[in-house]
C-alpha cells in the first residue's frame, strides 16, 4: 500500500507532519508512507533519524496556503504538495493521500484530478463525531453550501457505508438535520430528502433536532456543507468554552483545586474524547479514491492518526464500497424528477 502525504500542509509543516509520518512508518512497514513537499525543508526534519525504507520524499517546490483560494491555488501552482500527492494517486502511484492543509485545495484537486465516483454528483466531508452512544458520522461538514435532495440522499449512502467500515456500526441508523423533529418541519429541499430517504431503505429515523445530535439519535447525520461546517465549529467552540469556564471557576475558588485534582483520569478521557487529535482527519467521500483532510492545527499525533486513517480506509476499500452502494439507488435516484413534482404540487 502506497500513501501520499501532503509535507507542507497544515500550521506545523513540515516538522509535525514529518514526525507523524516517522511513527506510522515505523508501526507499519507494509505501508509506503511518501512525503511530498520542500525537498530541503523535509530534508532538514529526517537528517537527524534513522529513515525506515518505507517513507520516501517526492520534492514538490510549491505550497497552497491557508488563505489562498483554493481553484485558483489549484490552477496556478501545478507543483504544490497538495496538487503533486492528488497526480500521484491519479497516476497509480499512490492508493490514497491525506492533508492538513488547505481543505478548499484537497476537495479542489481530488473532484478534478482523481474524479468522482460514478453516481455522485457532490462528494462531501464525513467527520466522526463523539456523541453520548460513542461515536456518528456528520456528512456534509462542510464541502457544499448549496444542496439538491438528491445529493443529502448521496450523502445519506455515502455516511452509512463510512459508519460500517470505519465506525464498525453494521447497521447505521440515518438522521435529517433539520428545525424539527415533524416532516413538515424544514425547507423544500430537507421535506424532499426526507420523502427520498424514506424510501431509500436505510434505517432512516426522520429527521433530527440540533439539540439531539449529540445524544445519538441517529449513526449518520445529514446535512448540507452550510449546516454541517456551522454545527461542526459551534460543537468545537462550546467544548473551549466549558473548559475555560472551569478554568475561570478554579482560579476564582482556589478550594475547588482539591476536588479537581480527584477527577484527573475523568478530565483526561473526557478532553481525548473531544480532542480532534483523536480522530485525525475527515473523509472526503464520492472521489474514485480514498483522500483524507486533518486539522490545519494538527501537532505530530493527529498526523499519525490521519494517516492510519487513511490506510485504514484503503484496506476496508472505502471507495469500491460507496460505488456498490450508489448502485443499488439508481432506481430511487431516477424518480427523483417525480418526487420534486409532487412537492411543488404539495406546496401550492
Amino acid at each position: 500500500m502506497r500513501i501520499a502525504v501532503d509535507a507542507m500542509g497544515g500550521d506545523h509543516a513540515p516538522q509535525e507532519v514529518v514526525r507523524g509520518c516517522l511513527t506510522v512508518a515505523r508501526e507499519m512497514p507494509f505501508v509506503d508512507i511518501t512525503l511530498v513537499g520542500d525537498e530541503q525543508r523535509v530534508s532538514a526534519e529526517l537528517r537527524a533519524v534513522s529513515l525506515p525504507s518505507n517513507l520516501h520524499l517526492r520534492h514538490a517546490p510549491q505550497v497552497i496556503e491557508m488563505g489562498e483560494s483554493p481553484v485558483q491555488g489549484v490552477k496556478r501552482k501545478r507543483d504544490a504538495s497538495i496538487v503533486v500527492c492528488a497526480r500521484m494517486v491519479q497516476e497509480g502511484e499512490a492508493d490514497a493521500f491525506f492533508s492538513a492543509g488547505n481543505s478548499g485545495a484537497a476537495m479542489a484537486v481530488a473532484a478534478l484530478q482523481i474524479g468522482r465516483i460514478p453516481g455522485i454528483d457532490r462528494p462531501a466531508i464525513a467527520a466522526a463525531i463523539p456523541s453520548k452512544k460513542g461515536r456518528f458520522v456528520l456528512i456534509d461538514a462542510g464541502a457544499n453550501v448549496d444542496c439538491d435532495p438528491s445529493h443529502l440522499l448521496e450523502f445519506a449512502i455515502m455516511g452509512s457505508v463510512y459508519a460500517q467500515l470505519i465506525l464498525g456500526i453494521p447497521s447505521p441508523t440515518v438522521g435529517l438535520l433539520s428545525n424539527g423533529e415533524e416532516e413538515s418541519k424544514g425547507n423544500q429541499v430537507v421535506k424532499t430528502a426526507h420523502k427520498l430517504l424514506r424510501q431509500s431503505g436505510l434505517p432512516f429515523v426522520g429527521n433530527i433536532e440540533g439539540k439531539d445530535v449529540f445524544e445519538g439519535k441517529a449513526d449518520v447525520v445529514v446535512c448540507d456543507g452550510f449546516v454541517g461546517n456551522v454545527a461542526l465549529k459551534i460543537g468545537e467552540g462550546t467544548a473551549s468554552f466549558m473548559v475555560s469556564l472551569i478554568e475561570e471557576e478554579v482560579r476564582r475558588n482556589p478550594l475547588l483545586m482539591l476536588p479537581l485534582s480527584l477527577m484527573k483520569g475523568v478530565i483526561r478521557r473526557l478532553k481525548q474524547r473531544t480532542d480532534y487529535a483523536e480522530y485525525g482527519g475527515a473523509h472526503l467521500l464520492g472521489v474514485r479514491k480514498v483522500c483524507v483532510i486533518g486539522h490545519g492545527r494538527s501537532h505530530a499525533s493527529a498526523i499519525a492518526n490521519g494517516v492510519r486513517l487513511t490506510v485504514r480506509s484503503v484496506q476496508e476499500r472505502m471507495a469500491e464500497r460507496i460505488e456498490s452502494a450508489m448502485l443499488q439507488q439508481t432506481a430511487l435516484l431516477s424518480s427523483l424528477p417525480l418526487l420534486l413534482q409532487e412537492n411543488e404540487a404539495d406546496a401550492r
